[in-house]
Formats: C-alpha cells, structure tokens, sequence
C-alpha cells in the first residue's frame, strides 16, 4: 500500500512543528547538535563518540567541534574507556543536564500554551500521536533504491 500522500502531510506538519519549536528556543540556547548529542547522553548514558555520531547518523568527523564545545563548557566530560584506553567516553555532566532541561523547558512552555488553545478532543489525539510518533522513530525500514 502507498502511504506517500500521508507521509508527505505528516512529514509537513512536523517539519513546521520543529520550526516553531526551534523558534521559541531562547537567545543562547544550545544548537541543534549540541541537542543532539546532549539529549543522547541523557537518555542512553555515556556512551563514545562514535556510538552517538552513528545513532545520530552523522561521521565522527561532524561532531568533534561539538564535542570539544561541550567539553570547553563543562556539559560533558570525557574519559578514557575502560575496556580501550584509547578510545573516549563521553559522560553527561550535571551542568549539561540542567543546559538540556532549561531547553526543553522553554519549548516546553510554549508547547503547553499552545495546547491550551485546543479542545480536550484534539489534546487527548494528539497524546496519542505523541506515542505513535515515538514508535515510528525507531521503525527500521530498509532504503529504496529506485
């Protein structure tokens, strides 16, 4: 079955979600691999630079500014590996959880307002769809090649 009529209304939908989102962010806010890679750390725990760079699909490379970033500003801090000593562990720190979470939570506050705009009905949808879109994120779909 064809799904690409509702793929293209919903990836529309998000994309103009995550533009606003990213908008109500405030001045000095972390950039969006600094999310990234911070919002990694805090859900999974520490884990190599390469681990994060291939969840996130992105090369090593893209990210060791990044990184450097966030260990210059204290939110991660790394280590050597226990088991290479040559490889690196990063690690969130107290600091770069509570950088995340005062993120989240000015996005997080608009959200909130803005669903007071909408009626039980479209609230109660949408906390389901909040669940489903969880689900869809991790579905492996292999790649076409057409």
């Amino acid at each position: 079955m064809d799904h690409l009529s509702e793929a293209a209304l919903l990836r529309s939908a998000i994309v103009r979600l995550n533009r606003r989102l990213r908008q109500e962010r405030g001045d000095g806010s972390l950039s969006p691999n600094q999310l990234v890679v911070l919002g990694y750390l805090y859900r999974r725990g520490s884990a190599t630079p390469g681990e994060i760079a291939a969840a996130e699909r992105q090369r090593p490379q893209s990210l060791t500014r990044v990184f450097a970033e966030l260990e210059t500003d204290g939110l991660i801090a790394r280590e050597a590996g226990t088991t290479d000593r040559r490889q690196a562990v990063l690690t969130l720190t107290e600091p770069g959880r509570r950088a995340l979470e005062r993120d989240m939570a000015e996005r997080d506050a608009w959200l909130a307002e803005a669903l007071g705009a909408l009626g039980d009905t479209e609230r109660g949808v949408l906390v389901l769809a909040a669940a489903v879109l969880e689900r869809l994120g991790t579905v492996d779909v292999p790649a076409r090649h057409d």
